[in-house]
């Protein structure tokens, strides 16, 4: 057997081995930078048995493994770097990277903050210390962190992106966009920049100059399936469903489990009434994302739309049980608790509107309590205060007798138009409009949560019958305008305002409800405004005469509806007052109605003098208006033998 001459040998010198260490070391960065990490890696951790203190070694090694995403072992690797060198700027900012994309952003902040205090020029640390302060919310704070590395590197268009983002979190959406255009500026090819932007200018509502910057993200970047998704939703904004339809799908041939572009593509389908359709986007989005909460309130509109209320409402109810805060699934839960009549935990539910940022409506802040019926207002003074349309309004005005009769004084604030209506409403001690200066109160209310206040269930709704009453001079007027009655008098109301959200599914055309109108009676617009459409059909109609701008205000509309033998409108605050006003009234609904309107009855506990007339499941005008000309051919005959 051959033995070594452990005297002939020759050992490897501290120098020899500094030099191995030196040369591996540059082998292993040219591979890194040629992108070849994991021959790049093999060569740091030979290092590391040669010299397990190798600084430089274990920087390297941590950078390699962020880069294959094993975030633990490239932190433990840059803190024991760190050890070695404390005064490495990059190896503190290396690790606040790491630590970031752990989401472990407080631990990123302090590593992050260290890096800019051994290197206070050093730009980059500080963008992405703004970066992790963006994670915590920390909105101003990481602003200043980006404007730092812009003061310093005043071409480091990374920082203004970063910071555009943060603005745009903040909502300081021109800043934003100012921002954005600045790292345009300097870098014109990064496709996520433009698709920011666009954002930004989505909020701003700035649609046309939002689609021009998706279209350039696109253009740089056409399989960017965020930016066709976002194109899709500006588009759904301005009304082209169809065309963010197409957005949409291009997102999904993009990414097949985009879950919010099933879900969008659901609502875009769902406006242009292809409702199958739209429901199996919606399961496509619940089934890619089974805690989708937003999807499962989308699927529960549909499904009440379609007349599935059961189904509805535990679609809503898995959205809360996902999201408990979620305001919006909680709102429209409510408005089918009504709608069913389950009025006890609707009225509670429904103050959950003034969570739900889509329907707009803003609480009023004041220095006194809400009042929700538990306190005495005996001997007080409270505001009953509008809060929605002016249908609402005259409705929920019936409260203001049982206020008063709790013994307070009340306060009625209402729109300009319809203060002459509501002058004489009963208990009101004070009318006031609008916007005027408010006198001192001890409690307020708004109208729309008296029912809760007052724990009304349908059995006990107040005054079903007339509570509000025309102006006598306002009559006398409108009597000489008519002229000698000739024929029983009906008023019309056939549409809406357009910006109701669901004006589609509760106006028509004028001309689809002239064909329905027996000649046996005259007819009267209370419109005082036309659509566009509507305007030559009415100027070639001799059946119906249309007062337009001659209608002032409400005082006007009241006294043509006290006027009538019959008023027939659609959904519109002129149901709301002719009811009010006692007179016999005939509502046409859609097949899924407000809530107001409820369920398989043709009367309203509202309005003791109403019939409501409802679509069918076709959800078309046709079967109603049938019906319309059918009862009044009827009642034409009961005229004729009176």
């Amino acid at each position: 057997m051959h033995k070594s001459n452990p005297g002939s040998g020759k050992k490897n010198t501290p120098t020899k081995l500094a030099l191995i260490v030196s040369e591996k070391l540059g082998e292993a960065v040219s591979l890194q930078n040629q992108g070849r990490l994991q021959e790049a890696r093999d060569i740091y951790a030979e290092i590391l048995k040669i010299d397990p203190n190798n600084f430089n070694a274990l920087n390297l090694l941590g950078v390699v493994a962020v880069h294959f995403n094993e975030l633990i072992p490239a932190v433990d690797f840059f803190s024991r770097a760190i050890k070695i060198n404390p005064h490495s700027s990059t190896c503190y900012s290396n690790r606040g990277v790491a630590l970031r994309a752990m989401k472990n952003f407080e631990a990123a902040v302090a590593s992050l903050k260290m890096a800019v205090r051994i290197k206070p020029d050093y730009f980059e640390a500080h963008s992405n210390l703004g970066v992790a302060l963006q994670e915590l919310k920390q909105f101003d704070r990481a602003v200043a962190s980006y404007d730092m590395a812009i003061k310093i590197n005043p071409k480091y268009f990374e920082a203004y992106y970063n910071r555009g983002n943060a603005l745009l979190e903040m909502k300081n959406l021109a800043a934003a966009v100012a921002s954005y255009d600045m790292a345009i500026d300097i870098n014109p090819g990064i496709a996520e920049i433009y698709s920011n932007r666009g954002n930004a200018l989505k909020e701003q509502r700035n649609y046309l100059q939002a689609l021009d910057s998706y279209d350039k993200a696109l253009g740089l970047k056409p399989d960017f399936a965020e930016a066709h998704f976002n194109r899709g939703v500006v588009l759904q904004l301005t009304g082209r469903h169809a065309t963010a339809i197409s957005c949409y799908e291009m997102a999904i041939d993009i990414n097949p489990a985009y879950a919010e572009a099933y879900s969008n593509r659901g609502n875009a389908l769902h406006e242009l009434r292809l409702l199958d359709a739209a429901l199996g986007s919606y399961d496509k989005a619940i089934a890619l994302r089974p805690n989708y909460a937003e999807a499962y309130s989308n699927r529960a509109n549909l499904l009440k739309e379609l007349g599935h209320l059961d189904a509805a409402l535990s679609n809503y109810d898995m959205a809360i049980a996902i999201s408990p805060d979620y305001a919006e699934a909680q709102s429209n839960r409510s408005l089918l608790l009504l709608l069913q009549g389950k009025f006890e935990s609707g009225w509670k539910a429904y103050e959950w509107r003034w969570k739900n940022l889509v329907n707009g409506y803003v609480p009023r802040q004041f220095t006194v309590p809400l009042w929700l019926g538990e306190e005495s207002i005996e001997g007080k003074i409270i505001l009953l205060h509008s809060e929605q349309g002016l249908g609402d309004t005259i409705q929920f005005s019936r409260y203001v007798k049982l206020v008063a009769g709790l013994g307070a004084k009340v306060l009625l604030e209402v729109p300009g138009c319809l203060m002459g209506l509501l002058e004489g409403l009963v208990g009101v001690s004070e009318l006031i409009e609008r916007g005027a200066t408010l006198p001192e109160f001890d409690f307020h209310c708004p109208l729309l949560s008296l029912p809760l206040a007052f724990k009304t269930e349908v059995d006990t709704i107040p005054s079903p019958q007339a509570y509000l009453y025309s102006d006598e001079l306002t009559n006398a007027h409108w009597k000489g305008v008519l002229g000698t009655r000739t024929k029983p008098r009906v008023g019309l109301v056939w549409s809406g305002s357009t910006t109701h959200k669901n004006d589609h599914r509760r106006s028509m055309m004028l001309a689809e409800l002239l064909d329905y109108l027996p000649d046996s009676f005259e007819y009267f617009s209370l419109q005082k405004e036309l659509r566009d459409a509507d305007q030559d059909t009415i100027a070639t109609c001799s059946k119906i005469r249309h007062f337009g701008p001659e209608i002032d205000d409400f005082s006007d509309t009241a006294a043509l509806c006290q006027a009538m033998d019959l008023v027939i409108t659609v959904d519109t605050s002129v149901a709301h007052l002719s009811g009010a006003l006692g007179q016999q009234t005939w509502i046409l609904v859609g097949y899924a109605p407000d809530w107001r309107w409820m369920l398989d009855r043709n009367n309203s506990p509202w309005y003791g003098s109403a019939r409501v007339y409802r679509q069918n499941s076709e959800m078309t005008w046709t079967v109603v208006l049938d019906k319309i000309r059918h009862d009044l051919l009827k009642l034409a005959d009961s005229y004729r033998s009176i």
